[in-house]
């Protein structure tokens, strides 16, 4: 079976269910009162067909398709509900689930029922099928099997493993040291070699007793010879091994971001309507696998930054209207993997960070001296690096959002308990973007190993830029600080250099040099940034991170320690590296150095917004499309895309939307873009199981570019018509 196909089957298995489970409850309610609404039963139906249609499951396509045909009548009030009909209703639900839980064996929809419900369907009455055995058919591809696992179960797993690898780093020190009593062996063999030539010829008795040390020598160094080969190849395959199970028990704990955040987009919504504020929510990456974990401790702070957003981001309609803007504030939470890393980004298009009020704030709490006329003015990025100093708060009133004086703070220090970071900038064109950075999984990281000061110090690569070599002769001076010019994006940036044991408080530390040349780190935070000089470099691995207990430790800094070569080294925070810099030189440092003006790239590739209630469906022509090189948007119905088209948060070159879906269908938002003069442009197809002549010519008539039926649906014919079309 092809991942894509165990990928569809495994949220097919989720979508059905969700399908039968709500069509039943209709029929619950239907039981005690035949006036019950069967509008969302018949969309279930109809959405099960076509995800059915995804997974080449034609069998349980027909019966949803006669589930279907029966709840259409019963909807639009041509058939009555009776206890017969009820029944054979069932008699098709239980059908498929019987059918999909079976995949794995020999699946057959029993004889009788596709029979029993076309005569529903006429209104006729049912007879009541017998259900046979399932009969032998042809073995078709294995279906994926799932077993349930406690997650306790799965974190202890883990743990395990880290202490397992851990003893495996200390099985591999003792190893090198078995290596090396092996050379010092060979070396000792090759000395005794010359040595004993002379004796031999000088003494009979002498030569015999060499004869004999020199056999148990040779017996010593051939034994020892093959352990050491022996440790050297048992060795190897262990540590594949123990990376094969590491990776393998990682993935177990991996969980889909909605598993944790899927409510988090009603939550914002109700902390709105009790501000009285209208929002729209984009939810974006909910389908990303990450560590349950990671997503756990990351929920609090990410909700802190969402009512951050709501409580700041709040703007009359018509202040919004006459800046450009949709009368709604719209708030986006995002998702995505980036080098290793998990990335939260929390933004809305309200006013955007008050760096006037911020500064104001910092001066009153003491974090920042008063300006004055000769101190130089304070970087957008300085200023908004100041809002989570632990009691800063900009907020005027307490309420249910803020105002406590507990601020952005609480947000720094448990992104930081994660290893990771997080910044605050300006939105573009306007609002805020809150960006926390942690690594996907809980303890592990990729780390730099660096000598400074005469110790050594691991920092995540994730913050490393590059590593430098620099002659001294390439040391400018910038506003009193030493600076280096680096190519960086095309660009010539200035970046301040300086010690790293220097910034680490070290009194008197100067710039170290290695003849003519200085190693040196570029950090960066954002898009500041800094070359920090080391004395030398050492290996780039992975690393168990774990909590750093020491009095003096400087916590700010230090996010961590590690054990290498048995030795204790500290892991320093690169974000807060960055940002201890930009205080130290925050009274001299020119407002551009080290900075890079943000960039926007020159082409991006295009981007579909696909519009379907059905997790299979979006998820098959996800894949499809960014198999192409498409950045492909997701929406579950016709509203939440609408939301998304009108928020201007983002550009869509294109939009495929299906044509049953709930609040708004598809024709419904059609006919939406094709009336909003700033939408009416973008390319529209239709692709729906609806294939009668009249919804053909009726979405055709309201301006789709192109009606394809998934009956027929070929994936090189979507492709063309987009191809097409943009």
């Amino acid at each position: 079976m092809t991942d894509l196909r165990a990928q569809l089957l495994a949220a097919f298995d989720i979508e059905h269910r969700e399908h039968l489970e709500a069509i039943r409850a209709v029929l619950a309610l239907a039981a005690k009162d035949a006036s019950v609404d069967f509008k969302d039963a018949f969309r279930r139906a109809h959405s099960l067909k076509g995800a059915a249609r995804a997974v080449d499951l034609p069998a349980v396509e027909d019966v949803a398709n006669r589930l279907e045909a029966i709840l259409a009548r019963l909807s639009e009030g041509t058939l009555a509900v009776d206890p017969p009909l009820l029944k054979g209703l069932h008699l098709g639900l239980d059908a498929v689930e019987r059918y999909v839980a079976d995949l794995a064996g020999s699946p057959l929809i029993a004889p009788g029922v596709t029979e029993t419900l076309d005569l529903l369907a006429q209104g006729l009455a049912a007879p009541n099928p017998q259900t046979p055995p399932v009969q032998a058919s042809a073995s078709p591809a294995p279906a994926v099997a799932y077993l349930r696992v406690a997650t306790e179960q799965v974190e202890d797993l883990l743990r395990q493993m880290h202490d397992w690898n851990s003893d495996l780093l200390g099985v591999e020190a003792v190893g090198a040291g078995f290596v090396s009593i092996d050379r010092q062996v060979r070396a000792l063999r090759r000395d005794w070699d010359r040595l004993a030539v002379k004796p031999r010829a000088a003494d009979g008795r002498g030569a015999d007793a060499l004869r004999d040390f020199d056999r148990q020598l040779k017996d010593l160094f051939r034994g020892l010879g093959a352990l050491s080969r022996d440790y050297r190849r048992a060795a190897w395959v262990l540590g594949n091994t123990s990376r094969r199970l590491q990776k393998g028990v990682a993935e177990i704990a991996l969980v889909p971001v909605s598993s944790v955040y899927g409510e988090f987009g009603r939550m914002v919504r109700d902390m709105a309507r009790d501000q009285g504020v209208d929002v729209a929510v984009i939810t974006e990456g909910f389908d990303l696998q990450v560590d349950r974990q990671v997503l756990q401790k990351l929920k609090d702070p990410t909700l802190h930054l969402l009512r951050n957003a709501v409580g700041h981001g709040g703007e009359a309609a018509e202040v919004r209207r006459a800046k450009g803007k949709p009368a709604e504030l719209t708030i986006t939470l995002a998702f995505a993997s980036k080098g290793g890393r998990l990335e939260v980004m929390v933004r809305d298009d309200g006013p955007g960070p008050d760096l006037a009020r911020i500064q104001t704030t910092a001066v009153e709490r003491g974090l920042l001296p008063a300006p004055t006329r000769s101190a130089p003015r304070l970087s957008a990025d300085q200023l908004l690096s100041i809002v989570f100093a632990p009691g800063f708060s900009t907020a005027i009133a307490v309420d249910r959002l803020s105002g406590r004086g507990m601020g952005l703070s609480v947000v720094a220090e448990a992104v930081r308990a994660l290893h990771g970071s997080v910044i605050l900038r300006a939105g573009t064109p306007f609002g805020a973007e809150a960006v926390v950075s942690v690594p996907l999984q809980a303890s592990r990281q990729t780390i730099l190993s660096v000598d400074a000061g005469g110790l050594t110090y691991a920092i995540p690569t994730h913050g490393v830029e590059r590593l430098l070599r620099l002659p001294v002769s390439a040391i400018e001076n910038a506003d009193g600080r030493s600076a280096v010019r680096i190519q960086i994006a095309g660009n010539d940036v200035m970046v301040p250099i300086m010690g790293m044991a220097s910034l680490l408080g070290a009194a008197n530390a100067a710039v170290p040099v290695e003849g003519d040349t200085i190693k040196a780190v570029l950090l960066r935070r954002g898009e500041r940034r800094c070359a920090l000089a080391v004395d030398g470099f050492h290996d780039v691995h992975q690393a168990l991170i774990g909590e750093a207990h020491a009095v003096g430790i400087d916590r700010d800094i230090v996010s961590g320690a590690i054990i290498e070569g048995g030795e204790p080294a500290l892991v320093l925070d690169p974000d807060a590296l960055v940002r201890r810099w930009m205080r130290s030189d925050a009274g001299r440092m020119a407002g551009s150095l080290g900075l890079l003006p943000r960039q926007e790239a020159d082409e991006l590739a295009p981007t579909v917004l696909v519009v379907d209630d059905s997790i299979t469906t979006r998820t098959l022509q996800k894949s499809i499309l960014e198999a192409q090189g498409y950045r492909v948007l997701l929406s579950v119905d016709g509203a939440e895309a609408l939301q998304l088209l009108r928020s201007g948060t983002v550009m869509i070159d294109l939009v495929v939307a299906d044509v049953e879906m709930p609040r708004m269908d598809g024709f419904s938002l059609l006919q939406a873009v094709k009336n909003d003069a700033g939408l009416a442009t973008i390319p529209f197809i239709l692709m729906t199981s609806r294939e009668s002549p009249e919804d053909v010519r009726r979405g055709l008539d309201l301006g789709a570019d192109a009606y394809l039926t998934k009956q027929k649906f070929d994936q090189r014919d979507l492709l063309a018509t987009i191809g097409r079309l943009l």
